[in-house]
């Protein structure tokens, strides 16, 4: 397939998945409940970090853990004290458990007690002339498991560059967070980290409509595969290659290919 037509059926894809209506059934809708950067960034976090599985678990799950925190996650995080935790236990999403749950408020607490918002804790080591984040998602992981009671077992759940993992979930959190407002779908809160610095978020839905495409040769959904596909999506737009994010996706769910 030639470049200009795989452009226009990506560019006719993007129009048709970024808009309003693909927010409520997915995880991107439990940020959108709210209105405050912060905890918008929490709600966020943990949407991504559940985002394997059903969507409407994913949600249901996002749900239950945000009532638990009385729907007010910064708040919560900042002010909770010894006895709420007990609202945590037995919470659970696939292998996420209640373990991962109170070492995630641990880590949350200390760092926006520091700061204002969570992008610091992944701009720290991206340059203006990185190509990508990499970095910031390799600074991230470090900077997550540096508390000293932090469990072994949470950490599959941020995944990092340096293992070889495409970071899918991480990548998707950052284009929430990064991409324009303009569509109303991402939210466009962090200025630090450049829209084209970002990485396409690779799964099984958006590498096998990748592959058909023809633009991922290599098998493995993997970080070079993630880099790779990035740079195939740099060639139609080097400024905002994530936006086909949505078309990928988009056309995998939906069984277009």
């Amino acid at each position: 397939m030639k470049g200009q037509t795989i452009y226009k059926i990506l560019d006719r894809k993007v129009k048709q998945y970024q808009q309003l209506g693909f927010i409520e059934n997915d995880p991107i809708s439990i940020p959108h409940l709210y209105s405050q950067n912060a905890d918008i960034e929490i709600a966020g976090l943990f949407a991504a970090v559940f985002a394997w599985g059903q969507r409407i678990t994913i949600i249901n799950k996002c749900k239950d853990l945000l009532a638990r925190m009385d729907n007010a996650p910064h708040q919560f995080i900042l002010q909770h004290q010894e006895s709420d935790l007990k609202r945590m236990l037995g919470f659970s999403h696939r292998t996420f458990n209640d373990t991962d749950l109170l070492y995630f408020i641990a880590f949350l607490k200390q760092h926006y007690r520091r700061y204002d918002s969570l992008e610091d804790a992944f701009s720290k080591d991206v340059l203006k002339k990185d190509v990508n984040v990499e970095n910031g998602l390799i600074y991230f992981r470090a900077y997550f498991f540096s508390l000293a009671d932090a469990p072994v077992r949470t950490e599959k759940h941020i995944a990092s560059p340096t293992s070889g993992s495409a970071c899918k979930r991480l990548n998707m959190y950052l284009r929430w967070m990064v991409r324009s407002n303009a569509s109303g779908v991402d939210f466009g809160i962090w200025n630090k980290i450049k829209p084209a610095q970002l990485i396409c978020p690779l799964d099984v839905h958006s590498g096998r409509v990748a592959r058909k495409l023809g633009l991922l040769q290599r098998t493995q959904d993997d970080w070079t595969a993630a880099i790779e596909l990035t740079n195939n999506l740099k060639s139609f737009d080097p400024k905002d290659p994530v936006k086909y994010d949505f078309a990928l996706f988009g056309m995998g769910v939906e069984g277009e290919m």
